[in-house]
């Protein structure tokens, strides 16, 4: 923590303490110290004439971002209650919350965590909506880690799905969206987590606010760039081996934000050469045939996007 006078003698004690989302290849997407949370979110603050501090943030990513304020005062009242948790627009800044003297002219002093990670916390799935399987039409590939996994498929990424898949399979969007997130820039990848950060990824938020993340992609594998509308079924990426992985595989799962650190991945269910499936079997192939075009049932939210 480091101290900051400011005039009249006031001490303002200012901490930003950058919380860690523990959630399987998008911990690069999660607040981070350093030059990854600057790029996310920037957080300033500034003291008027009547000395209210104001605080703003600006959202750098073109995805909605979630962030969960705490702050402690002393001779201060919020403009809101704490911890505060709202969910940001893209490319926008915006005004939070405001911290006024209870004494004016005694002295006052506060200090802040902030934590933030993509998505809205306000997103209900839409429950009803049947996933087109995340490859080409007439292929299958075998599931190598479904739901609750142990390898780790577990707390807020158990709902995910690995499929086995050479290097450079193409990759096709398993639910229609925009694209808020796509990164291929890395070419490294191991079994052990320091290679979490490594992943090259795809994020795709629906109609109803979750996303779908596709990750361990090829370097240079990306077909979409952020601001793409995209449909079920269209090209999106090549498969790789990229990030926390033990062979070359797709990891896909669709999730929502509940605060700034923490994510919920939610179960989902296929369209298979089967049938509808609620839950792959690890060790089982799946056919991708077609997914019948919907149309979103639940709630759609400010950056409502197309199918």
């Amino acid at each position: 923590m480091t101290s900051k006078p400011t005039k009249a003698g006031k001490n303002l004690n200012f901490t930003r303490a950058l919380m860690v989302a523990a959630f399987c290849a998008l911990l690069a997407l999660s607040a981070r110290a350093g030059s990854e949370a600057d790029k996310m979110l920037k957080v300033t603050t500034k003291e008027d004439m009547g000395g209210i501090t104001h605080f703003y943030v600006h959202n750098n990513e073109a995805a909605e971002v979630t962030a969960t304020f705490e702050v402690n005062m002393s001779n201060l009242c919020c403009s809101t209650n704490l911890p505060f948790t709202t969910t940001f627009e893209g490319n926008k800044t915006t005004e939070v919350f405001s911290l006024s003297p209870v004494k004016p002219g005694a002295p006052w002093s506060f200090n802040y965590s902030d934590s933030f990670t993509i998505g809205n916390n306000t997103a209900v799935h839409d429950d009803n909506w049947i996933y087109q399987l995340p490859y080409k039409v007439g292929k299958s590939y075998r599931v190598t880690q479904g739901y609750h996994g142990q390898f780790s498929h577990t707390g807020p990424d158990e709902y995910a799905i690995d499929w086995k898949m050479p290097v450079g399979t193409p990759v096709y969007a398993a639910r229609g969206g925009i694209v808020v997130k796509a990164k291929d820039d890395s070419g490294v990848g191991g079994p052990d987590r320091k290679y979490e950060e490594c992943a090259n990824v795809v994020l795709i938020q629906h109609s109803d606010g979750t996303i779908g993340i596709y990750a361990h992609l090829k370097k240079g594998g990306c077909k979409v760039k952020v601001g793409d509308r995209v449909n079920t079924g269209d090209l999106i990426a090549l498969s790789g081996n990229t990030g926390f992985t033990s062979g070359p595989h797709l990891h896909f799962s669709v999730f929502k934000t509940r605060t700034g650190r923490e994510r919920v991945s939610i179960p989902i269910k296929f369209e298979t050469e089967q049938g509808i499936v609620g839950e792959l079997a690890t060790d089982k192939k799946y056919r991708c045939v077609p997914a019948e075009v919907q149309v979103a049932k639940g709630p759609v939210t400010h950056q409502a996007v197309a199918q």
